[in-house]
């Protein structure tokens, strides 16, 4: 299971999950994407037999907030759970924890969790092309560690970091900002536009307008799924907090960041 507006997180859960069928023996079970609305209406109920292996972006140091409610509905039987986040190359501060707790408060037993690296959804050159191949390997080289426990019998549970009380979601100044004056950014659109849809239909939210796609009905997550995806780069943001805060994190954030593995 998958939230991924631009394809990084489904990248590393796909190269897990398939780790895990192909090489470890484990049943073929079932792929659930639950990026765009349509999809995050009922959760899934898993079983005592079951392994669920499931994935988030950070937003902010913490699981999306629109995912919450979904996330909840996803009910387990003591069923093993391998929870995973991707970060932008900053930091993915208590995300992991979070989702580890969602899963537990549902009905699973965390056997094993990680955090990997992905293009930000800011940038175009912070973890640029990342996931890559040392991540797609260090996946690969995960599955194994955890099929391993499984068939071990092995339920320790993993220690995982993170805080409590999590990490406000609005601490950027982006985020500030729109709490106080009501702003919000938004993704605009220049006359390269061939109106191929692409946008309206890759939007997590909703909020791009399918019969114009120039206008914004809902509030934007700034995700950068439309900017990504978009094949003439139409699709950019342009409000001074959210280049400002690009142009920092490209700055600040240049190491190369490796993934953290809990097994």
């Amino acid at each position: 299971m998958y939230f991924s507006p631009t394809a990084t997180t489904k990248t590393i859960i796909e190269t897990i999950g398939k780790r895990l069928v192909k090489k470890n023996g484990i049943d073929q079970g079932i792929t659930v994407d639950f990026t765009l609305p349509k999809q995050r209406e009922n959760g899934p109920t898993f079983n005592s037999n079951d392994v669920l292996l499931i994935g988030v972006p950070v937003y902010a140091g913490r699981v999306p907030h629109i995912l919450l409610n979904y996330l909840n509905t996803i009910k387990g039987n003591n069923t093993l759970s391998i929870p995973v986040v991707l970060y932008g190359n900053r930091a993915y501060e208590d995300a992991l924890l979070e989702l580890n707790d969602i899963l537990v408060e549902n009905g699973f037993s965390v056997i094993a969790s990680g955090a990997f690296i992905g293009e930000h959804s800011y940038s175009d050159t912070l973890a640029k092309d990342r996931p890559d191949n040392t991540d797609l390997s260090i996946a690969k080289q995960f599955a194994d560690s955890v099929y391993k426990k499984i068939e071990n019998s092995a339920r320790k549970k993993p220690i995982i970091k993170g805080n409590k009380p999590y990490r406000a979601y609005s601490s950027s100044k982006i985020d500030k900002k729109r709490e106080k004056d009501r702003m919000q950014v938004e993704p605009k659109t220049d006359e390269n536009c061939i109106d191929c849809k692409i946008c309206a239909e890759a939007c997590p939210v909703g909020c791009i307008d399918y019969n114009d796609v120039t206008k914004i009905t809902g509030t934007c997550i700034i995700c950068g799924a439309c900017v990504k995806l978009c094949p003439t780069s139409s699709k950019y943001f342009d409000h001074p907090d959210y280049i400002h805060l690009k142009l920092a994190l490209e700055k600040q954030y240049i190491d190369r960041k490796e993934p953290e593995l809990f097994v």
